[in-house]
């Protein structure tokens, strides 16, 4: 052994020698000798390490839970054929064999089973109204006013705000609601303040749709137009009952009895022409016909019987969510049964909390907030999606044990059933059909702006009307995604889609599917992965080897060395080897990291035999997703 390693072990065992020393007396020796065979040597843990896995985690949350570098579980995996960013979600079975190629014993977390979207509210409502049928009352119908740009649906809104909000005490702070409500001959009407608004496709996404009565408003002077039969559709696909405002009655080229017509010609068979659907003829901008209409809203809402227990059960839907930098997390909530109160505990969606103020339409704070009003809420831990479910709870812990289970159990419904797409190969295979010709060039001339050199998308098949088996099991032969656009799948579709894992995904919206697609092509592309060197250290001593693990000690020579990182064995200035770093002490002691010019000890996990004298060369690698 050389005599400066001699040194560095006596240093080691607590003894001080001169740096110059060539030898010492016998009695040192002997002294030395013995604290040496007593010494206790940083040894792995011999207790196995368990962990246990959700059902579906992301790459970040893998990497934490087995409190390792992100680099070294996305080098892992793809060792094992899976290309992921840090946020790509992976699903148990995939994380499980990564960490028990990383020396962890795995088991399954079984998490709590939460029902989501509007189903549940739904449900429960029912569930109430079967059990405590006396408690219940009429609440204000939720209405939607949408139409096609520039046919005045938010001079509509604006008419109605000025003159018909309900009334409210002056001083009130000025905050957008989201939704605001509307008295007329004591009745009260909720309008969303959002016409044509991102929740509700949102909620669409989630089968979801808080909206009882859709306003279509159609201008006199110009018809039917691209986005009025959109909201046609949307209605009929959501089963919401329509209303059709004739807007603009007041102009001189107005011609209602056109926009009848053509309203019939996309299954819009208005009251007087022997239908089902009410109109009213107004003027958004004079004010005409504007109480007529919501005589109409309130009739279509004494049809529809809505009710409500406002003692019951306090359930509701975001509809907007933000976070302010002044009052934190902010969500917009329609309450749907039960009364929201200040201070109550709830859960919405992956946030939870108590409630630290409720703020309604007109900006006034109130105290509570019953069926059919909408409010914002404040207090909550994160910030909620739009469409997630509020519900109250008895105890923070409840309440953030649900927001837990909520979320954890959407993601697993999301990742479950979806083949991981031919990720390696780089090819997007689609089958694509839709409502009518049309529409597929928009499609094509959308997906033409995708192409690069990496991922190529194939359409395999492309056609008009609804979703079939032959279009399952074309995607199932080339693990491919099916796409509809405006229309929709068979019930013998739907059961094959899901016994071959086929993902099927439906829009109404083009942007919409675009977005989808174009976030698909974007995790095919190969991640670029940045290194950083951290330090290198100086291998003084060997105490250990076993068959892929040593103990070492050394010292770091420039930078630091951390716990949990990976290491280059340089050798000659020659790369020999890798590996990574297990487990750190410095002078005995457990540490997450030793600077320059300190001793170390540590254990390894390489199947490279170390030297003495060799070079670790320390590093991190950063992954970072890549864009069109």
């Amino acid at each position: 052994m050389p005599v400066t390693q001699l040194r560095y072990k006596i240093r080691e065992a607590g003894f001080h020698v001169s740096p110059k020393a060539n030898k010492i007396d016998n009695l040192l020796a002997k002294q030395i000798l013995n604290a040496l065979n007593q010494r206790v040597e940083i040894k792995p843990s011999t207790e196995p390490k368990e962990v246990v896995l959700p059902k579906v985690m992301s790459v970040k949350e893998l990497a934490q839970i087995l409190n390792l570098e992100i680099s070294v579980v996305i080098k892992k995996l793809i060792q094992s054929g899976v290309m992921a960013s840090i946020n790509e979600e992976i699903d148990y079975d995939t994380a499980a064999i990564v960490a028990a190629d990383l020396g962890f014993t795995v088991s399954e977390k079984v998490a709590p089973t939460a029902r989501l979207g509007l189903g549940y509210v739904v449900e429960e409502i029912k569930k109430e109204l079967s059990e405590k049928a006396d408690q219940f009352v009429p609440r204000p119908p939720i209405v939607a006013v949408m139409g096609h740009v520039d046919h005045g649906k938010t001079t509509l809104l604006d008419t109605i705000r000025k003159t018909k909000v309900v009334d409210t005490e002056a001083g009130r702070i000025t905050q957008h609601v989201g939704a605001y409500q509307v008295n007329r001959n004591g009745k009260l009407i909720t309008f969303l303040d959002t016409p044509g608004h991102e929740a509700f496709s949102a909620m669409r996404a989630r089968g979801a749709n808080v909206t009882d009565i859709i306003v279509l408003v159609v201008a006199a002077d110009d018809g039917v137009k691209p986005q009025t039969i959109e909201v046609i559709n949307r209605a009929k696909l959501t089963g919401t009952p329509l209303i059709v405002a004739i807007n603009k009655v007041d102009k001189p080229d107005s011609n209602i009895e056109r926009v009848k017509k053509e309203l019939s010609d996309y299954g819009v068979l208005i009251e007087e022409w022997g239908g089902s659907v009410p109109v009213a003829k107004i003027s958004a901008l004079t004010g005409e016909g504007v109480n007529e209409l919501l005589d109409l809203i309130l009739l279509q809402s004494e049809v529809l019987d809505l009710k409500a227990n406002p003692q019951g059960s306090t359930l509701g839907t975001v509809i907007e969510s933000h976070m302010s930098r002044t009052i934190g997390s902010t969500a917009t909530v329609l309450i749907q049964n039960g009364t929201l109160n200040l201070v109550d505990i709830v859960a919405v969606g992956k946030a939870f909390g108590k409630i630290r103020s409720l703020t309604n339409g007109p900006g006034l704070k109130v105290k509570t907030a019953g069926p059919g009003a909408a409010v914002a809420i404040t207090g909550l831990s994160d910030v909620p999606n739009v469409g997630d479910i509020l519900k109250t709870y008895a105890t923070l812990d409840e309440a953030k044990v649900h927001a837990t289970a909520l979320v954890r159990a959407e993601r697993a419904k999301k990742f479950s059933g979806k083949k991981q797409l031919n990720i390696l190969g780089k090819d997007l295979n689609l089958i694509i059909k839709v409502d009518v010709q049309g529409s597929l060039e928009a499609i094509n001339e959308a997906l033409a702006k995708l192409k690069n050199s990496e991922v190529k998308i194939n359409i395999l098949s492309e056609g008009v009307g609804e979703i079939n088996e032959n279009d399952i099991l074309r995607a199932a032969a080339a693990d491919g995604i099916v796409i509809g656009f405006h229309t929709r799948m068979s019930v013998q579709a739907a059961k094959l889609a899901q016994s071959k894992a086929v993902t099927v995904q439906l829009y109404d919206i083009i942007y919409e599917l675009v977005e989808d697609l174009t976030l698909e092509v974007v995790e095919m592309l190969t991640p670029e992965v940045l290194r950083t060197e951290l330090g290198r250290a100086k291998i003084l001593a060997i105490f250990r080897t076993e068959k892929d693990k040593m103990i070492i000690g050394g010292n770091v020579a420039e930078g630091k060395i951390k716990d949990g990182v990976e290491f280059e064995i340089k050798r000659n200035d020659q790369i020999v080897g890798k590996g990574l770093v297990l487990e750190l002490q410095q002078s005995k002691i457990k540490t997450n990291e030793v600077l320059k010019g300190s001793e170390f000890g540590c254990s390894v996990k390489t199947s490279n035999k170390i030297l003495e004298g060799d070079i670790l060369v320390i590093f991190e690698e950063t992954v970072r997703k890549r864009t069109l």
